[in-house]
């Protein structure tokens, strides 16, 4: 029976065990993310009898329009494996339970209107609000100091431009940057060589606004970590990042240790 279900074809040549696997991985894939506009999972697997042992060739994962956290959006992610083992009985009950982790190569990508919309998650303002470092006290009589209404604008050459207010107890000031983005120890992401902008900030007000500025810059340094936004089960580690037009695009690994349930 069950060598008849791993030979059973389509009209198109798909093995019916390879397609009931695409359903199940494709409706685990869905459940680790808070929305996603559409998500395609591709199973090789040759000859089909090797999945009866859990066995397979390659899988390929791509979705798009993908909402992380309930905050975080991105456009597009895409992952591929090589061979894969997995409990064929798991699949049966409508599960994947992975025999051992594996690795996949994985592509990330997030647009200018994404990144500017994760500013305003509640993680990221929680991060901006009420910030004591002793530079910004000074400015600030003592008081903590508040930055908002950031606008991120992606540049060539992994370069960002950066607007934003700096709230003082007394007064709102203008922060304006440009720095060059980077990835420390696979994870995250640096804000390297900050330069203060002063043709957007008003004269009398340009020196005060430069200390802001930098001191917002080491801020922003230590804020995006990768390991923050773990997926279920999934670990992402990036290689390298390149911004093109107005996309910001990640490449590296993923590593995944299970699948999440489908309830």
């Amino acid at each position: 029976m069950l060598n008849g279900f791993t030979n059973l074809k389509n009209a198109s040549g798909t093995d019916f065990g390879e397609r009931m696997l695409n359903k199940v991985a494709s409706e685990s894939i869905r459940r680790l993310f808070s929305k996603s506009e559409s998500v395609e999972v591709s199973i090789r697997c040759s000859p089909s009898s090797k999945l009866l042992q859990g066995s397979l060739d390659s899988f390929k994962m791509g979705g798009r329009g993908l909402l992380i956290r309930k905050d975080f959006w991105v456009e597009e992610m895409r992952f591929e494996t090589d061979a894969v083992a997995l409990d064929f009985g798991s699949v049966l009950s409508g599960k994947i339970r992975l025999k051992q982790p594996t690795q996949a190569i994985a592509q990330i990508t997030l647009t200018e209107a994404g990144i500017n919309e994760a500013f305003k998650s509640e993680l990221v303002v929680k991060k901006l609000q009420n910030v004591t470092e002793p530079a910004l006290m000074n400015l600030s009589g003592g008081e903590p100091v508040s930055f908002s209404d950031i606008a991120l604008k992606l540049l060539p050459e992994n370069r960002i431009q950066i607007f934003a207010k700096a709230l003082l107890p007394n007064n709102t000031l203008p922060v304006s940057m440009t720095a060059t983005l980077a990835i420390e120890r696979r994870r995250r992401v640096a804000f390297q060589n900050p330069q203060f902008e002063p043709e957007a900030v008003p004269e009398e007000l340009r020196s005060i606004s430069e200390v802001l500025t930098m001191a917002f810059a080491e801020i922003l340094d230590n804020m995006v970590d990768l390991d923050r936004f773990d997926l279920d089960g999934v670990l992402l580690r990036i290689n390298r990042l390149e911004t093109q037009g107005d996309h910001l695009v990640f490449s590296g690994y993923a590593q995944i240790e299970r699948f999440p349930n489908i309830a």
